[in-house]
This record gives C-alpha cells, structure tokens and sequence, in this order.
C-alpha cells in the first residue's frame, strides 16, 4: 500500500535518502554507505559490493552479450542497453521524458537524477570538503580529486593519472610526441 500512496516511512540516518521498505533502506545502506566490497573479479581483481554488479562487470572480461536485438545482429552486455538501442535505432518503446524541460531518458534512474538537478537537492556531501553531489556516483567521482591514487599509468611513459579519460589524453599526446622524436 505505501508504495502506491508514496509513504516512506524508512529514512537513511546517513543521507536522508526514504524508502517504502526496510528491506530497501537496509540494501540502500550496504551498497551506498558500506566500504565492505567481499565480490572479487577473477580477472582483473576489482571489488564489488554486490554479486549482481561482478557478474555485470565480468561480461566486460569474457565478450558475453546475452542480450540481443530482434531488428539486427546488436547484442548487448545489460538490458538497459537493449533497451536503450531499441528506442534509439528502432523506436520501440517508450521515452520517459521530463516534466520541465524537453529531454528525454532510457532509464528511470537517469530521469529521476535529472529531476534533482532541476530541482537543485544535493544530498551527497563529501566528507573532505563541502561540495554536494545529487548523486553517489558524482560524489564518488569527486573524490578522487582529494586521493593520491593514480591507477591509470602511460603504457609509454609510465605517467599515472587519477581519472581513465585524463590517461586516455595524454596517451594521445606522448604518442605524438614520440613519433615526432622518432623523425
């Protein structure tokens, strides 16, 4: 009944984040305020908080794409995926579109994040300095500002970057660079 009257009685003392469900404030706290990452990647060694997300990320590892597109030869790793490719390349299905602006969104995830922006509520505080996030994954992000950890090295020169796409870069430009001094 409270999931259709919208009542959410079960509040996250950490975030203040409601849930319709105590089960659902319990799973909330284990994957978004737990350090405790017991799902090992046999491939690569990456921890994950949830068995559902290590067997998502071994796909990445293996090549599997068991989902695949009744219109062509697509497949894809995750269902939100096909579901994407179908509304994009054979709309089928339908868009979930904001009530403010004109865009339009695959996932109801994402909607509901471009609804916090609109309506500016950052609950994610970083616990280093003040800066809010809307969600877990920006506050996660940001946080690699305040690390030392470098995990993105240069295949070239061994350079270590905090963010892949930084490393993507600059392996662009020490590529150049080694092909201009090797002329």
């Amino acid at each position: 009944m409270r999931v259709h009257t919208g009542d959410k009685r079960y509040k996250c003392s950490l975030c203040n984040k409601s849930f319709t469900k105590s089960g659902n404030l319990q799973m909330h706290k284990r994957q978004v305020h737990s350090n405790r990452r017991p799902h090992e990647c046999p491939y690569c060694g990456k921890l994950f908080k949830m068995n559902e997300h290590l067997k998502l990320h071994v796909r990445i590892h293996t090549g599997a794409k068991p989902y695949s597109c009744r219109h062509c030869s697509e497949r894809f790793i995750r269902p939100d995926q096909l579901k994407t490719h179908l509304l994009k390349s054979h709309n089928e299905g339908t868009w979930l579109t904001c009530n403010i602006c004109p865009m339009k969104f695959s996932r109801i995830a994402h909607l509901k994040l471009h609804l916090l922006r609109h309506n500016n509520i950052k609950s994610y505080i970083c616990n280093i300095c003040p800066k809010r996030f809307c969600s877990v994954s920006e506050l996660k992000r940001h946080q690699v500002v305040h690390s030392d950890f470098r995990p993105f090295c240069c295949g070239l020169c061994g350079r270590g970057f905090k963010r892949k796409r930084c490393v993507v870069s600059h392996f662009k430009k020490c590529s150049d660079n080694l092909i201009f001094l090797n002329v």
